[in-house]
């Protein structure tokens, strides 16, 4: 390097006008690997290394000369970027178009099934209410005009009951509540699955998105017959909208998760969301089972009796047909039993009872999949499998009508009154 820099310093300052005489020596190129740690601090590192012919060794440098970029990437980045393809990204863009099509889907749904609900009331109660008219009125006309009014009240309390049996059967207004749930749903999961992190689709994600979108339908379906949710079962099920976890489907998450330290998780963090799960099922639950419980009783009651109260009225009414001394008996056993199905109809469905039991059943649904939430999150091995604790539990005192400070006060409570053996006297939520 002296000998050559010697050179063209006596080149440059030699009086001679004629250049100097060049000399070329081919050299062959030898392979030159130089080995980097890889620095820990992000996913992504970039490290600008420059080379100066005045210097002997490599330096890290900030320069625009001869720059060579080294570029380390995490193992979850790598396999993110090998799950993500074309196709990839193409079969999540058809799942969010299946779903914001089953949001408009439901959503149309749900006015048809509550038109239903109004139209079928007033029409029901407008011919029950005639055929009582006509009933009262058939006593005391003569023998020529009694004939027809008694024959026009049984057709149309006939046919009123005929009609009540099957809106009963049906729940309209349950019907509409199922929809308008469904649709509220899919719009929360097409706003999850829109989120931050989901520029670059895996595979996994895909059958994830796919698993839910299927869990709602199975949940809520469209069609009546044959997939009707049952209106009056045996015992009152909370609904279920959500896959269940399988150790497939958790290893699938736990795959596209980056692992550090504790991943925002603590002991006391833990035990103050175990708290709150038995919170959820020993209060909020509980509590919500046993007034679907009772509100179903109480459809079921009011869903016989409608149609029970307006076929005695028919029967009553024919015995008008007949003629003789008992019409006006006849008579007001059909105006009472008449009035007290419009009464009893209007309760039913005026007041939406199917509706309050779906809204039962859903809310008991959230507490359910909020407890099985919780207790699948506690159950990973590691602090590094979970979702972040600081986020989660954020999720979990959002979804409760909490703040951070209100869930480790409920926490709190709990324990106490598990520690004393009282029962606790607080709600979880604070929505619902």
């Amino acid at each position: 390097m002296a000998c050559y820099s010697s050179i063209r310093t006596f080149s440059s300052t030699s009086p001679f006008s004629n250049p100097p005489p060049r000399a070329a020596i081919s050299i062959p190129k030898l392979p030159i690997r130089i080995s980097l740690p890889k620095i820990p601090t992000s996913s992504t590192n970039q490290t600008h290394l420059a080379f100066h012919p005045s210097d002997h060794a490599l330096r890290p440098e900030i320069t625009h000369q001869y720059p060579i970029v080294i570029t380390t990437t995490s193992p979850a980045d790598e396999a993110a970027a090998v799950s993500s393809t074309p196709v990839t990204a193409e079969l999540y863009y058809a799942v969010l178009e299946s779903i914001a099509d089953r949001i408009e889907m439901h959503g149309n749904v749900a006015v048809q099934r509550d038109n239903w609900n109004s139209l079928l009331l007033s029409s029901i109660n407008m011919s029950i209410l005639a055929a009582t008219t006509m009933a009262a009125v058939s006593p005391s006309v003569s023998a020529d005009h009694s004939l027809p009014l008694a024959l026009g009240s049984t057709i149309l309390f006939t046919a009123a009951t005929g009609l009540l049996a099957i809106m009963n059967t049906i729940q309209p207004s349950q019907l509409a509540e199922e929809q308008r749930n469904a649709a509220r749903l899919f719009r929360q999961l097409h706003s999850k699955l829109n989120g931050p992190g989901k520029a670059q689709p895996t595979k996994a994600q895909v059958e994830d998105a796919v698993e839910k979108v299927l869990a709602i339908d199975r949940a809520y379906p469209l069609p009546l017959l044959g997939k009707m949710i049952p209106k009056f079962p045996k015992k009152f099920q909370p609904a279920v909208w959500w896959p269940r976890q399988t150790a497939e489907s958790s290893k699938r998450r736990r795959s596209a998760k980056v692992r550090n330290s504790n991943n925002g998780w603590s002991e006391e963090l833990e035990a103050e969301m175990r708290e709150v799960s038995g919170a959820l099922k020993s209060k909020d639950k509980e509590d919500y089972e046993r007034l679907g419980s009772l509100m179903l009783k109480i459809n079921k009651t009011l869903a016989v009796s409608g149609p029970a109260l307006s076929g005695a009225a028919a029967a009553a009414s024919a015995v008008g047909l007949v003629g003789g001394d008992n019409n006006g008996w006849a008579a007001a056993v059909a105006v009472a039993a008449g009035a007290m199905a419009t009464a009893v109809n209007t309760l039913e469905h005026g007041g939406q009872i199917g509706m309050v039991v779906e809204m039962y059943r859903n809310c008991a649904g959230f507490f359910n999949q909020l407890e099985e939430s919780i207790d699948s999150t506690l159950g990973e091995s590691g602090f590094e499998e979970r979702e972040n604790g600081e986020v989660f539990a954020m999720k979990v005192g959002l979804a409760l009508g909490r703040s951070p400070a209100e869930v480790r006060e409920l926490a709190g409570k709990c324990a106490y009154s598990r520690d004393e053996g009282t029962p606790l006297d607080e709600f979880a939520s604070k929505l619902f």
